[in-house]
């Protein structure tokens, strides 16, 4: 699904101001508000925009330990062991990856010990061979998406055929 410069400057809007209702960033991008429920809507569809929604602080819920812990698979078992890791409520994300090792997890902890504590049990679901874990220390760029969404409408608007020169 291409993203043109209207679609971009209404995922810029959602992000810069995610509070807003449809009525008032129809009134800021001068477009009429059934053309940008249209337009959401079709983004949604189309998967541009996956969720609406609070993110949530696991700092503020008690969880400052930030880890990614890479788990090596037996051959076979990865859609077990990526079942077994949605039961684990610490575990954010996890994404199947190519290089060393076969999932990547993003977890959460209390303290280092809690981490401890979740590695052990990683460990002793069936099919994982071994871990690796690697501490984060400080965040250096926030998960942001706006960059991209500026860098994809700028494309899109330099790729605008220009307006015909007629007098």
């Amino acid at each position: 699904m291409a993203v043109d410069a209207l679609d971009a400057r209404i995922l810029r809007l959602l992000l810069d101001q995610p509070r807003t209702s449809v009525r008032e960033y129809a009134r800021i991008l001068g477009v009429a508000r059934g053309t940008l429920q249209a337009r959401l809507d079709r983004m949604e569809r189309d998967g541009v925009i996956t969720a609406a929604g609070p993110r949530i602080s696991p700092v503020a819920l008690g969880h400052p330990v930030l880890a990614f812990v890479r788990i090596e698979v037996t051959q076979g078992h990865l859609d077990d062991v990526g079942d077994a890791l949605a039961t684990v409520p610490e575990i954010i994300e996890a994404y199947s990856i190519t290089g060393g090792g076969d999932l990547l997890t993003r977890v959460v902890a209390r303290d280092n010990a809690h981490l401890e504590d979740i590695i052990q049990r990683l460990i002793q679901l069936p099919g994982v061979v071994r871990t690796r874990t690697e501490i984060a220390l400080r965040e250096r760029v926030a998960h942001r998406v706006l960059p991209l969404v500026e860098a994809v409408g700028r494309r899109a608007q330099e790729s605008r055929p220009a307006p015909s020169g007629r007098a």
